[in-house]
């Protein structure tokens, strides 16, 4: 990471750590909300700072609802344990009504289990694990931005339509990696392609990915999937591009990249990378207004799909506490059942709708990353392949076996 970046994301972690403006009564009963996310580690960039600043901006957009809102914030380290005991202290102790964020799959289904037991709201943007909304869904909890099965249809499955029809999975060995390999490993078999095979490295100790790339080269695979995340993702197209990988003509899926990811890079190495994303902040008038808005809190970096989701989920959940009042919101399979029967509607994923299961219904979108010679100028990354439906994104229902479905 640069001098430029480290100065870019420290701006935004000072951003974040700005109190909200009020101008509400003193002393009216209000709503705490905890950011729970990785400040420190392997996910910081691409949830940490940002996704505070993302909820936060939401609170400041809304302005005056009637009560106020604190947001405060929990470094889980992407240990189970640690995002458990801090979810717990804030449901038990600080007053914490919502949780918010929590990437690292295991961490995302400790989280879910301790939101059912204290009957607290958790609208959960960076886990991709489907079980938040299949086998473990619960009434307290939403998924708001992207899963592995979006992930893997959107990237699995359109790259075996365009020809990259044998893989080789580089996998983060937890839940989330493992998920993602399983599921892109089925879109690729339908699809009429084959996985030849898959490197699985210990999670988060790894930092050398040099003999996982030489297995993916080896095995003559057209594509690489990296079912990781983050510095991972980072430290394995770096390497690729140090050993020739890609001038070899084998493509590079990141199976859940970002723009941070891609501007760490820089684009002289991402370059042709496919990444699966659910927003991106040039799609559109709305995106763009809101990245503009978000600049005074983040020094200028665009956020990415789990940050925004970060806003758009705080957004809507604040609307539905409005709508049944705090007292009721305390109750937080009330907020969440408010949250389904209200459409959704905010700037980064514009309209859409909440499943029965707790699935927030968004578009996912496969990028490819552009050229250098393609880009206009910094964060001009993408290239729009194709667009997934919110419908056809989520896992069918009778797929899930989530509990509160009825067949």
């Amino acid at each position: 990471m640069n001098v430029k970046r480290r100065a870019l994301l420290a701006s935004a972690a000072a951003a974040a750590a700005l109190p909200l403006r009020r101008g509400r009564a003193q002393g009216k009963p209000g709503i705490k909300i905890g950011v729970l996310n990785d400040q420190s580690g392997t996910y910081r960039d691409v949830t940490g700072p940002l996704s505070v600043a993302c909820a936060r901006q939401a609170v400041d957009e809304l302005g005056d609802i009637g009560f106020p809102v604190e947001v405060v914030v929990g470094d889980h380290q992407n240990k189970p344990d640690i995002g458990a005991s801090i979810a717990r202290q804030w449901f038990d102790r600080d007053g914490v009504d919502m949780i918010l964020d929590v990437p690292t799959s295991s961490v995302a289904l400790a989280v879910a289990n301790i939101a059912k037991e204290k009957n607290k709201a958790y609208v959960n943007s960076g886990g991709a694990t489907p079980d938040l909304t299949g086998a473990q869904c619960n009434p307290q909890t939403v998924h708001w931005t992207y899963d592995t099965y979006m992930l893997a249809r959107s990237t699995g499955g359109a790259t075996v339509k365009n020809g990259g029809d044998t893989w080789f999975f580089i996998t983060a060995n937890y839940v989330f990696g493992q998920q993602l390999q399983r599921d892109t490993s089925r879109f690729v078999t339908q699809g009429g392609g084959k996985v030849l095979g898959a490197a699985i490295y210990p999670f988060p100790e790894t930092t050398d990915f040099s003999s996982f790339l030489l297995q993916a080269q080896s095995s003559g695979a057209k594509v690489v999937g990296l079912a990781n995340a983050g510095g991972d993702t980072v430290n394995c197209v770096k390497q690729a591009h140090e050993f020739g990988l890609t001038a070899g003509g084998v493509k590079l899926a990141a199976l859940l990249g970002s723009l941070q990811v891609v501007d760490s890079l820089t684009l002289d190495v991402a370059q042709g990378l496919l990444i699966t994303e659910s927003f991106y902040w040039d799609l559109n008038d709305r995106t763009r207004a809101f990245t503009k808005r978000l600049e005074v809190r983040t020094g200028g970096v665009p956020c990415n799909a789990v940050q925004a989701g970060c806003y758009g989920g705080t957004i809507h959940y604040l609307k539905a506490v409005r709508a049944i009042g705090v007292d009721k919101a305390r109750d937080g399979a009330a907020v969440i059942a408010q949250m389904k029967a209200m459409p959704t509607d905010d700037d980064a994923f514009g309209k859409g709708r909440i499943r029965e299961d707790g699935r927030n219904l968004c578009p996912a979108y496969l990028f490819e990353v552009k050229k250098p010679s393609e880009s206009k100028g910094r964060w001009d990354y993408y290239n729009l392949i194709a667009t997934t439906s919110g419908e056809d994104a989520a896992p069918p229902l009778a797929d899930e076996h989530c509990p509160m479905v009825k067949s």
